[in-house]
């Protein structure tokens, strides 16, 4: 039997009264006013908690954990403002010497650039060697020349970019795949540091939609030790036979996994993004990956071999047809991002059971392109208010590497839609603090209770009590745990 002793917590979801709490064998087995609890033996763990708030743990309900865990390694370019000073900023860090073939730069917005991305510009920045530089949202990539080439040989094929070097979603996608094999130990090595990242911003669980199949990955890792984290891990179209022949459900724990990893769901992608300018829209720009009878025969069959459907939709054209998919195939699952929304479209979410994935930051990082791009209509863009009034179930999460892993940057951007000092965008779209902590914990808890599993998050703060977005987003977390066992703890 394994025992810890959690002396003066406050619960989070109470009045704040100190309580002593005792977890046994993963489980909270008691909850009594503080002081009035002891150990059951000299073998018993006790933390001093001071008076923290305990609150379930925290989950990332979106994100790419090796893309999050290799971009750690990138060179950022997310502060540079046209393509110019991008160029600029990859020939300086070519300068000091590139260890590996390929110079890669993450995080480049063109959405508001004064002028267009040119192949040309990463042609001069770095004369002799790859360069390729990621977007933000993951759904283009920007090469030179020699990078075209390379990737081309990698993946077999040619990549038919313009003048400007882009690639733009399955293009770039089969790049950024290409881009992400490295060697296992040190992909596991880079993975098993940004997992130690999330545990120690609360973070117990993630659903992990990296675009190659992971459960393999996984189970390795946490054989060999990387244990901080539980994680359902997806699947795409493009390995579904082998996701089905493994006779794997959602839901289901794989083997040799102590129960820290699960099978994910079945996602699929209907069209590309803001960002990149190729989101589904009903005036008919953007693009659609499938047409609606090959989503209802994917998603009908992922359901029939009990694989619950994430289904990726940004442009309002893309999310009518997603909520068509659900509704003629009969089934529930989540929409992913639900970034434009008509609004007949709105209560459908809660009629038909689908809850809506979401992930609040990149509202705040895509305000200016969302203004410009989707003029006129961004009163119904990232439209988390109206989905809770409409009674759909909300889940957030980061999509990272696009935004952070971090569950507080997520609920800050849903509580105040603001960031950086600037006024609220739509602000009548705002969550409440509830709402949003609701969203991004262990099965939607708000506090702990005997019974539960304890999967548990400590805190300086009340989340709840927040004085505003900032707050939440520097949030001090004080200890993680999964099933009792400390993952991260600073008290």
């Amino acid at each position: 039997m394994t025992e810890t002793l959690l002396r003066t917590v406050r619960r989070v979801g109470t009045s704040g009264a100190p309580s002593d709490v005792l977890l046994v064998d993963g489980r909270v087995a008691a909850i009594a006013p503080a002081g009035t609890l002891d150990p059951t033996s000299a073998e018993t763990e006790v933390v001093d908690a001071a008076g923290a708030w305990l609150g379930p743990g925290l989950v990332d309900h979106h994100v790419h954990f090796d893309q999050w865990a290799l971009v750690r390694r990138r060179v950022d370019v997310s502060g540079c403002d046209s393509a110019e000073s991008t160029a600029s900023l990859l020939a300086d860090v070519a300068r000091t010497g590139v260890p590996d073939r390929v110079l890669v730069g993450h995080g480049y917005r063109d959405g508001m650039w004064p002028r267009p991305a040119r192949r040309e510009l990463l042609d001069q920045a770095a004369p002799g060697l790859p360069v390729v530089v990621i977007s933000a949202d993951l759904h283009a990539v920007w090469c030179n020349a020699l990078a075209l080439q390379h990737f081309a040989a990698l993946v077999g094929r040619p990549l038919p970019a313009g003048e400007d070097g882009v690639l733009r979603e399955q293009d770039a996608f089969d790049v950024t795949g290409a881009l992400s094999r490295v060697p296992d130990d040190v992909l596991d090595g880079f993975v098993a540091d940004a997992v130690e990242a999330a545990a120690a911003r609360g973070v117990t669980r993630v659903r992990d939609l990296e675009m190659v199949f992971g459960i393999d990955r996984w189970t390795r890792r946490v054989q060999a030790g990387t244990d901080g984290l539980r994680v359902g891990s997806g699947v795409y179209p493009g390995e579904l036979d082998a996701a089905i022949a493994r006779g794997l459900r959602t839901g289901d724990v794989v083997p040799g996994t102590r129960g820290l990893v699960t099978m994910g769901p079945f996602k699929v992608i209907t069209d590309g993004s803001l960002g990149t300018r190729t989101a589904a829209m009903t005036d008919g720009s953007g693009v659609l990956a499938y047409a609606f009878e090959d989503l209802v025969a994917m998603v009908r069959r992922a359901v029939a071999a009990g694989l619950v459907p994430a289904v990726h939709a940004i442009g309002d054209r893309a999310n009518t047809l997603a909520l068509d998919v659900f509704e003629a195939v009969g089934a529930r699952g989540t929409i992913e991002h639900a970034q434009l929304l008509v609004p007949e479209d709105v209560e459908r979410f809660a009629r038909l059971g689908v809850a809506a994935s979401v992930q609040p930051e990149h509202a705040m990082d895509d305000r200016d392109i969302a203004d410009r791009h989707w003029a006129g209509v961004t009163d119904r863009a990232f439209a988390f208010a109206s989905l809770d009034r409409a009674g759909a179930s909300l889940l957030l999460g980061s999509d990272a590497p696009v935004a952070p892993l971090d569950p507080w940057v997520s609920m800050a951007a849903a509580v105040g839609r603001d960031r950086d000092g600037r006024e609220p965008w739509h602000p009548a779209e705002r969550l409440a603090a509830l709402t949003a902590w609701r969203g991004s914990t262990e099965g939607g808890r708000v506090g702990v209770s005997v019974g539960d599993v304890a999967d548990l998050v400590l805190l300086a703060e009340d989340p709840l009590a927040a004085p505003s977005s900032g707050a939440l987003r520097s949030a001090r977390v004080l200890g993680t745990a999964i099933e009792g066992r400390f993952t991260y703890l600073d008290v």
